[in-house]
């Protein structure tokens, strides 16, 4: 599988309401985006689903859709895959429940790690990628696991050959010495959130 160098995390806590969201979504899908996650920490599953199968309608298949955590979401949305954190379904479990999509595709699994133990365990599941953070400190968690820096980023891509996502703090300021530390893709939350469009151009250019 090939990430695209920008992975941005549409977190629904971070927007006014749905409206502001799908909007935002529109104009990273107009920028040149073609993976977008949705993240939200506080709706209930119906709430959740209807604003999944929004963002699926508005956005089409030229944009790959991401859900955060939920495993029977992500199916009932025709998402296509899903990306789980420690303390969720553990990867395997994930796996058998997300299966393939409609046309007969593996979905994408993703799976946070915060140190090189838990890296190095989920090297040997069947995820697609891997996520390291915090690479710097965040304001997107209300308890972030500890900061692990340009290091913890090179430390990840000498521990795995899988795809490296790095999220955390990461801003058009240092997104290019993430990738020159070893990822893949930086996932963005923050600094995408004004002027969404224009802010991902800028990520894009910086990426290159």
């Amino acid at each position: 599988m090939l990430l695209p160098r920008l992975y941005p995390i549409l977190d629904a806590g971070c927007f006014p309401d749905a409206n502001a969201m799908f909007a935002a979504a529109q104009e990273l899908a107009a920028a040149g985006c073609t993976l977008l996650q949705y993240r939200n920490k506080s709706g209930n599953a119906r709430q959740m689903l209807d604003e999944a199968c929004e963002l699926r309608a508005r956005l089409g298949a030229n944009v790959k859709l991401i859900m955060n955590d939920r495993a029977d979401l992500c199916l009932a949305a025709g998402f296509d895959g899903l990306h789980v954190g420690q303390d969720d379904l553990s990867p395997e479990s994930a796996r058998r429940i997300i299966g393939t999509d409609s046309h007969g595709n593996d979905r994408w699994l993703g799976v946070s790690t915060h140190n090189p133990e838990q890296l190095t365990e989920a090297e040997k599941a069947s995820a697609d990628y891997l996520a390291i953070g915090p690479v710097f400190a965040t304001s997107s968690k209300a308890n972030p696991d500890p900061v692990v820096g340009l290091e913890g980023v090179r430390r990840a891509r000498e521990l795995t050959r899988k795809p490296l996502v790095a999220i955390g703090g990461i801003t058009r300021a240092n997104a290019r010495s993430v990738i020159e530390a070893g990822a893949d893709a930086v996932a963005v939350i923050s600094d995408l959130i004004r002027d969404p469009g224009k802010s991902a151009e800028e990520f894009l250019r910086v990426l290159g």
